[in-house]
């Protein structure tokens, strides 16, 4: 985790400014099947991907067929028809380091049927003794702002990912060394070219772990990283202009890595789909803060991860409310798709993390109520994305943050053509 200068500090507001950072850090009602059957990490259960498994390169990915848990096909709206409320939760870095969160919220998301998107760090699939393979734009050979993980920590990540992805979750990339910063060597200087190295390296680390390791013992992740990757965060959400000529070039179909995103629908920078963090409802406070933990943290305890434990109670609670306050605005107004961005960690007594699913948890039971709730991945938002009419998506882009269509969505989506006409929510 890094902290941004002062330049990177978007979409705040000036009373958190001083001190705030960025950081890069059956059928449901989402149309996809249940989950079913054994605990493990398999399909079966077994925690390996079955007899059908074909292996890529050196076997550390295989391909495995369809991956199990997906959602239905998604429809374009008809006219008149209200949109879905989308709410993605993910994770920077995605890395196991025994302090049991990754495992935690692959329960928490099969418990209630939720599709989540990991950005897997791809130096946390390297050992540290290898780490010379490793060659960072404009940094030192090996060197990197992240620690490399211990061996047991790259299995367990390893595990992890394995078990994300059969349980429906999406792999997406945090690129690698994690540079942020004002620096020669930060990611916010890095050309295209750059970063082009960059991405090859983190999918080469991800693809050859068992080149790289010497483990023939532990079972391939089940995937092609080629077409699974079609999007990522950058670091401390920099360099974003520079990455998309490249991740264009790649046939990559979104980025999340924009900074003080507003919660109103989506729209494309240079032909992918822009998917950023997003000011929120701070309660107890006149300015709104994004939708990432360390950014609530930054304005709870001024950037410490170990502030006096007395604050905790009420800090838990205003990060859980801020998250519902979120999802309330939108889902009652203008639908837009409420994103929402964390890390494996455990400040301030891990409150964060306890936040997280008191908000998933909270969304769930509305969705369960026959909402039309749908706790998706990136990945599978823009599946929906793309198959929905150009004229509508433009429709619901006019609407503003907390604005609910004026006559209701039937009025509203009907006609595509005409004038935009909205309500602001109340305060």
């Amino acid at each position: 985790m890094r902290t941004l200068s002062r330049r990177g500090m978007l979409g705040l507001g000036a009373g958190a400014a001083a001190a705030a950072s960025l950081a890069a850090c059956g059928t449901n009602k989402a149309g996809g099947a249940t989950h079913a059957g054994g605990s493990g990490d398999g399909p079966d259960g077994s925690g390996t991907p079955g007899p059908t498994a074909r292996p890529i390169g050196d076997g550390s990915t295989a391909y495995t067929g369809k991956q199990p848990h997906g959602l239905a096909a998604p429809v374009p709206l008809e006219p008149g028809e209200t949109p879905p409320q989308f709410v993605v939760f993910s994770w920077d870095g995605a890395g196991e380091v025994g302090n049991g969160v990754f495992p935690r919220f692959l329960d928490l998301a099969r418990e209630h049927d939720a599709r989540m998107t990991f950005f897997l760090s791809g130096l946390y699939l390297l050992p540290e003794s290898k780490k010379r393979l490793y060659d960072p734009p404009n940094n030192l050979r090996g060197a990197s702002d992240i620690g490399y993980l211990s061996d047991d920590h790259i299995k367990q990540t390893l595990k992890n990912v394995r078990r994300a992805w059969l349980d429906g979750h999406e792999i997406g990339t945090h690129f690698n060394g994690h540079f942020c910063g004002e620096g020669y060597g930060s990611v916010a200087h890095w050309t295209p070219k750059q970063w082009r190295s960059e991405i090859d390296q983190a999918k080469q680390f991800v693809t050859q772990w068992r080149t790289n390791t010497g483990w023939t013992d532990l079972p391939s992740l089940p995937f092609d990283y080629d077409k699974e990757l079609v999007g990522g965060r950058t670091p401390c959400l920099l360099g974003r202009d520079n990455l998309l000529p490249t991740a264009r070039e790649l046939g990559w179909r979104y980025d999340a890595s924009s900074p003080g995103g507003l919660q109103v629908w989506p729209d494309k920078r240079q032909g992918l789909w822009d998917l950023p963090l997003q000011q929120m409802p701070f309660p107890g406070h006149s300015f709104e803060v994004l939708s990432m933990d360390y950014n609530i943290l930054a304005n709870q305890s001024v950037n410490s991860t170990n502030a006096p434990a007395y604050n905790y109670p009420a800090w838990r609670e205003q990060a859980a409310q801020a998250y519902i306050s979120g999802f309330k605005r939108a889902y009652e107004t203008n639908r837009a798709p409420f994103f929402v961005g964390n890390h494996f960690e455990q400040w301030n007594g891990g409150i964060y993390m306890d936040a997280v699913e008191d908000a998933l948890k909270h969304i769930a039971r509305e969705r369960d109520k026959g909402a039309d709730i749908r706790l998706v991945s990136f990945r599978q938002f823009t599946d929906w994305l793309d198959v929905q009419r150009p004229e509508a998506l433009a429709r619901l882009r006019t609407l503003g943050v907390g604005q609910a269509p004026a006559g209701g969505w039937k009025t509203f989506l009907a006609d595509e053509g005409a004038t935009a006409s909205g309500t602001p929510a109340t305060p």
